[in-house]
């Protein structure tokens, strides 16, 4: 047999297009995420990948990078999927932070070193709740100073971990939807947040700490909706990582996503499930 024919489940495997979204948990990095998803695809397909070459056979990309301490959806593109990519950079996501009033940290999350401790017993949750209008809507916003952003085609973050002096990148417009309050239990807040493209939740809550004349920092990040993909709808875990499960994603996914005929959508495989519609 040459090397070239493919078995079934790789015929299946390149046959994939489309977008569908998984669940990133806390500690890889996206991009740590996704050649996780290739290895476990290939391997399940019988595809050799002892060289760095055999890797470009597979076209997958995601749609949005999450930090590496932050869970939730991630979308990815597969095939031709890939070129859909881009409006899911742009378009609106949804997350859950958890904040911590009094302390501020040099990465404005927990992964970071305390940069500041200041008090905030004075804080109330009307307090807490009075500001957020301030940060709803149209804002300017300044992009933490360890993050993906690029300085000379060099991320910020390896600048900083590298000890170089780095610039704040200027303030620029970023939108938000939709900002609430979901719990406050002191120094701990809970927020909901629904955003547009290029936001930093993290720089929010640093924000808000300022607002308040104290300090905040992020403690924890899920993203529970980007585009038309939810956690709870439509993110795979790891165990539903093959190539059968993510075929299905993908026709189930495909009726999400805007310019499909209606008449595309699936039919559920599982009765009693409830067909997913467009939000």
């Amino acid at each position: 047999a040459g090397g070239v024919v493919l078995g079934k489940s790789a015929e299946k495997l390149f046959s994939l297009s489309g977008l569908f979204a998984v669940y990133k948990p806390k500690g890889p990095t996206s991009a740590g995420v996704l050649n996780l998803l290739k290895e476990r695809l290939l391997a399940e397909a019988g595809v050799q990948t002892n060289g760095n070459k055999r890797k470009q056979i597979l076209k997958i990309g995601h749609g949005g990078t999450l930090d590496s301490a932050a869970a939730g959806v991630l979308v990815v593109g597969i095939g031709k999927g890939t070129k859909m990519l881009k409006t899911m950079l742009s378009g609106s996501k949804k997350y859950t932070a958890i904040g911590v009033l009094g302390k501020a940290t040099d990465t404005l999350d927990a992964t970071g070193k305390v940069t500041e401790e200041k008090p905030y017993d004075q804080i109330t949750k009307g307090d807490l709740e009075n500001v957020l209008p301030k940060f709803t809507g149209d804002i300017m916003q300044v992009p933490p100073l360890y993050s993906a952003l690029k300085k000379d085609g060099e991320r910020l973050s390896t600048l900083m971990k590298r000890g170089e002096a780095v610039e704040a990148k200027p303030a620029r417009p970023v939108r938000v939807y939709s900002l609430s309050l979901q719990q406050f239990q002191p120094p701990l807040f809970t927020l909901d947040v629904e955003c547009g493209g290029g936001f930093y939740v993290r720089s929010l809550v640093s924000d808000i700490g300022k607002e308040l004349s104290t300090c905040a920092t992020m403690q924890e990040l899920t993203r529970t909706k980007q585009g038309p993909f939810t956690l709870e709808q439509h993110a795979l875990y790891e165990d539903k990582w093959t190539i059968d499960e993510i075929a299905r994603s993908l026709e189930h996914c495909t009726s999400l996503l805007p310019g499909e005929p209606a008449h595309k959508r699936l039919k559920t495989e599982h009765p009693g499930e409830t067909a997913v519609s467009c939000e």
